[in-house]
């Protein structure tokens, strides 16, 4: 398990993918991207991506959170008046409760000053209208379960997989093929035996499904 989860503690969503949403104001341009990141080398490597395709800009405002539980957080107000973009940015992401995302929102001065309350809603609403607009994922501790199969009965017993996992919370995580076919699957703790039975009942006794360790999943609920 990851070590800088704590099942005392909960976990936090995050975002499926990358997503963008531009509000104008004043003729000024706030481009918001938010991008999923697992750590602070990964939202370096986006700003920059995104410093380089908008090279043009005045500000690139930056707000993330990253750390199953949202522990590690920055922001940056890049030249707008201090507390005017980054925190706003970082407290939208707080009270969305999300994490491993960053947060970037581009600004296109349009010659009209905005004041410091003014920036503060713009750059509050360029980050909470693109987590409106995305596909935002809740997460889960569950144990893994690994279940072997011959290549020949792997693709039956995956959509039985699937369809179990649709009524019970669980989440398949794919398959790995080698000398056979390990069918990946994550379950709520406590649900380890019904999927036992389940995959005991499901081959006639010839298969049975192996515990791992504990692990965060994204769903789509």
């Amino acid at each position: 398990m990851n070590p800088d989860v704590d099942p005392s503690r909960p976990l936090l969503a995050t975002i499926a993918g990358p997503c963008e949403h531009e509000i104008d104001i004043k003729k000024s341009r706030f481009i918001a991207h938010l991008v999923p990141v697992r750590t602070v080398s990964e939202a370096d490597e986006a700003i920059s991506s995104l410093r380089r395709q908008y090279w043009d800009a005045r500000h690139h405002c930056v707000a993330m959170v990253i750390g199953p539980h949202g522990d590690l957080q920055r922001s940056s107000d890049d030249g707008e008046p201090s507390g005017t973009a980054g925190v706003p940015m970082l407290e939208v992401l707080r009270r969305r409760q999300v994490t491993d995302v960053v947060a970037v929102v581009v600004r296109y001065f349009g010659g009209t000053l905005l004041g410091a309350g003014g920036l503060v809603r713009a750059y509050t609403a360029a980050v909470s209208e693109a987590l409106d607009r995305a596909a935002v994922r809740p997460r889960a501790l569950r144990r893994r379960m690994t279940v072997h199969a011959p290549y020949a009965e792997s693709g039956k017993l995956e959509n039985l997989l699937r369809t179990w996992c649709d009524a019970n919370a669980a989440v398949f995580l794919g398959v790995d093929y080698a000398q056979d076919a390990a069918l990946r699957v994550a379950v709520a703790v406590g649900d380890e035996p019904l999927l036992a039975e389940f995959i005991s009942a499901a081959t006639g006794g010839q298969t049975t499904a192996h515990s791992g360790e504990l692990q965060v999943v994204e769903s789509s609920a």
